[in-house]
């Protein structure tokens, strides 16, 4: 059984949105169905040249309102993306259902299943209006993994499919402040580099870990994990209790937990055996915790740049090297190295505090 909650339920709701990423749309109910849904999606063909002609999403495209069959879900933390706002949604075929593998590996998922997920930024200027930037679909093939890429046009009409990677302006509006990105849609050589496992693709949010969270449906507040052995897309062999991430932006949470979850979500993806990082010695996932020795403490630097003496030096920002690469921009510096033109003022603040509240001392 999925990890048990025993407030009541309104509760929860209110615990859901207060601790919810400030880049994550609360996604409104949507009724639930006997319908046959009317995607069309064959993993082994080519991807088709407009998202439209999936059936992903009904009435007017932009909406996002997903058809039967096509449901919302939310990680409990979410990469940074420039503060793009994210709706991720997932589609199985029918009479097929993913099965746990463990508390920490993304599940196994069938072929044919298909996570959408949507970038878009609110309040965008000069029209104040919402924004869709990209819509990335991963899939699952015979053959593993891929990726379809669709960018979509300025009415907001449809998204046209497109590997190869480009750039687009946004000025937008967060938490009252005018922000403006070069926005970077991801080649097909990018998406790899993210998700890479070895020589394959894998998907990085899906883990039971990062899923083991209430969200809001039609028929009430449910674990996201348990609604998806409902409907049929998850195997109901779930242990009794999941060790579950802290949201890293939930202050009732210790600074340990909420930087663990934080470091899993936005730098686990490379640094990690087998991923495009793993010869760095750190390891930010949440599985792989050793200790703060694994996050970076105390350990010196495979590449040193003055005057970091170490990856972290407890109650030392400025001699702090993780703390460089993450405040900063240009390219050949910043971590991660891909996905983000900007700095996550936010997250530095947490990994600030986490830092000064050290008391190691190293060797």
């Amino acid at each position: 059984m999925v990890k048990n909650y025993t407030s009541l339920l309104v509760i929860a709701f209110f615990t859901l949105l207060q601790f919810s990423c400030s880049s994550e749309e609360t996604y409104i109910p949507i009724q639930e169905s006997t319908e046959t849904s009317p995607v069309i999606f064959n993993p082994e063909a080519t991807p088709f040249n407009t998202l439209s002609e999936y059936h992903f999403f009904k009435d007017n495209l932009k909406d996002l309102t997903p058809v039967v069959g096509v449901l919302p879900y939310q990680p409990i933390n979410s990469l940074f993306t420039d503060y793009a706002h994210k709706k991720r949604f997932i589609w199985m075929p029918k009479d097929q259902k993913a099965t746990y593998v463990n508390d920490y590996s993304i599940l196994n998922f069938p072929d044919g299943t298909v996570f959408i997920k949507n970038f878009y930024y609110q309040n965008t200027l000069p029209s104040n209006l919402s924004r869709i930037i990209e819509t990335r679909l991963m899939y699952k093939s015979s053959e593993g993994w891929k990726f379809a890429n669709y960018i979509w046009n300025d009415d907001q009409t449809e998204a046209y499919f497109d590997l190869a990677g480009s750039y687009t302006d946004v000025t937008f509006i967060e938490n009252g402040v005018t922000k403006t990105t070069t926005y970077r849609i991801p080649s097909a050589a990018e998406c790899f580099t993210c998700h890479k496992s070895e020589v394959n693709s894998i998907p990085i949010g899906p883990k039971p870990q990062n899923l083991n969270k209430d969200l809001a449906y039609a028929d009430g507040v449910k674990n996201q994990l348990q609604k998806w052995i409902e409907i049929g897309y998850l195997e109901d062999n779930l242990p009794n209790t999941i060790n579950t991430v802290s949201n890293w932006q939930d202050v009732t949470s210790t600074l340990s937990d909420r930087i663990r979850g934080y470091l899993d979500i936005n730098c686990a993806h490379c640094h990690s055996q087998d991923r495009h990082c793993d010869y760095r010695p750190v390891r930010f996932a949440f599985g792989d915790y050793q200790g703060d020795t694994s996050l970076g403490v105390c350990v010196d630097p495979d590449t040193p740049i003055a005057p970091y003496s170490k990856i972290v030096e407890p109650d030392n920002i400025a001699r702090s090297l993780i703390h460089f690469r993450l405040n900063n921009t240009q390219e050949e510096y910043r971590m991660p190295l891909l996905g983000r033109t900007l700095i996550h003022q936010e997250g530095v603040i947490l990994l600030e505090q986490w830092i000064t509240s050290l008391t190691q001392t190293c060797q």
